[in-house]
């Protein structure tokens, strides 16, 4: 009987599944990052959300491992390239928390543009001002997104019904215009988008891929949303054109101080950017949550058990 690892805590479909398909599953998810690495040669498949990470030196004291199950879209917590060298599989479950994702992308722009936080507050503190918190639509606005996969695709579908302009650029995709978005290049993102919306893998290319360049290149003052990785945007240059007004407000569930496994943000040492976001009436805030419904644990969950079945069924 094949053995699966499952190191973090998921939706309980997930290992019923693995068990009913016939293999045997060890929830060991309150061990050590020291005893999950001793016991992960005896395994032919593990599952990980983001506890640690996947190195080389792990994969090759895995000689049976045929199979990493990543609860989550991005693969960045494992050498996803070296295993795959030694034939170990890498599966993701991007299909399950896009509507997630795309949804609430949408929520924390309306609550950025309609000024929602602060007239929350004010209410509940007795203060009623209605002109003061006059706020903006979409509807008319020209939003650009900056990769289409299952997330950039999900919030370019959220929108469909507020009448604005979506234009779509993705590097390595064509083909990409339909009924209710264009595709684009990005020098007419720069010229035209009121609002910019990043959906990209964390790695070399992107990292720090929203820069002072980036921004700059902007003819129109802007919103800027991140759903995707704290460091893909540096924070730094995001809060200099924040202080000149290039950057009218930022929608921001991830951050680049947060911690690897995502469970915290690294206090030790905030720097001056972090406290100007903690103190910005224009900016949204959340604790890397928009692919964190109840619904996307259930179905990144369900979807990550069916491809390991796959994958070690195959492997018979």
């Amino acid at each position: 009987m094949k053995k699966i690892l499952c190191i973090d805590s998921n939706h309980d479909v997930l290992h019923e599944m693995l068990m009913q398909s016939g293999f045997e599953c060890d929830l060991f998810w309150n061990k050590t990052k020291e005893e999950l690495v001793q016991l992960i040669p005896s395994y032919d498949g593990i599952v990980i959300r983001s506890k640690f990470k996947i190195t080389k030196d792990i994969l090759d004291s895995a000689p049976k491992l045929k199979v990493i199950g990543r609860v989550g879209a991005g693969m960045e917590n494992i050498d996803v390239e070296y295993a795959n060298s030694k034939g170990i599989v890498c599966v993701s479950a991007p299909e399950g928390n896009r509507d997630a994702v795309g949804e609430q992308a949408l929520g924390m722009l309306l609550m950025l543009l309609n000024n929602l936080k602060r007239a929350d507050q004010e209410v509940r503190n007795g203060i009623w001002k209605r002109a003061e918190n006059r706020g903006h639509e979409i509807s008319g606005k020209t939003i650009g997104i900056i990769g289409y996969g299952n997330m950039g695709s999900a919030f370019a579908k959220k929108l469909m019904g507020f009448d604005c302009t979506i234009l779509v650029h993705d590097k390595y995709k064509t083909n990409l215009s339909n009924n209710y978005l264009t595709e684009s290049t990005l020098e007419r993102i720069f010229l035209e988008a009121d609002i910019v919306s990043i959906h990209l893998p964390l790695n070399a290319e992107t990292n720090y891929y929203i820069n002072d360049e980036f921004i700059s290149s902007f003819k129109k003052n802007i919103y800027i949303i991140n759903t995707a990785r704290g460091k893909c945007l540096n924070t730094s240059d995001l809060v200099k054109h924040m202080r000149s007004g290039k950057v009218i407000g930022a929608c921001l569930d991830v951050l680049e101080y947060e911690s690897v496994s995502f469970e915290n943000l690294d206090t030790s040492t905030l720097p001056e950017p972090m406290q100007y976001l903690l103190k910005s009436e224009q900016v949204i805030l959340t604790p890397h949550i928009a692919g964190w419904t109840h619904e996307s644990n259930y179905k990144m969950s369900k979807v990550i058990a069916e491809k390991m079945i796959q994958t070690l069924n195959q492997n018979v």
